[in-house]
């Protein structure tokens, strides 16, 4: 199962930072190795897709995931959540067997 969906919030956010930021064309969700989990979720703003990407689109949004993270995120539903204690993007990763309490770092 290689489906990463992204949500209309997710997209509606990604296409206002999009907006304000000439070099860049699409968000790029990645999967590195470390966090008080083990594996941490980083998310940077690009201008190109690479050769091995998955691109996800929806409402003119585009997220760009690589090869090897997508392991990791396969089935994952990108979010972005805005509370009383903040906004931020979220990913429910039904591979995560636990996650820190800042949401940024799981384990598998």
């Amino acid at each position: 199962m290689t489906d990463v969906t992204l949500s209309a919030s997710a997209a509606k956010r990604i296409n206002a930072i999009l907006a304000k930021e000439a070099d860049a064309a699409l968000l790029r969700v990645a999967v590195d190795g470390g966090g008080c989990s083990g594996f941490s979720y980083r998310f940077e703003l690009e201008k190109a897709v690479n050769e091995d990407d998955l691109v996800i689109e929806r409402d003119g949004a585009k997220v760009a995931i690589d090869e090897m993270s997508l392991e990791f995120l396969s089935g994952s539903v990108i979010d972005f959540t805005e509370e009383l204690i903040g906004a931020a993007f979220k990913i429910t990763n039904p591979n995560a067997t636990a996650s820190c309490g800042c949401g940024t770092s799981f384990s598998i």
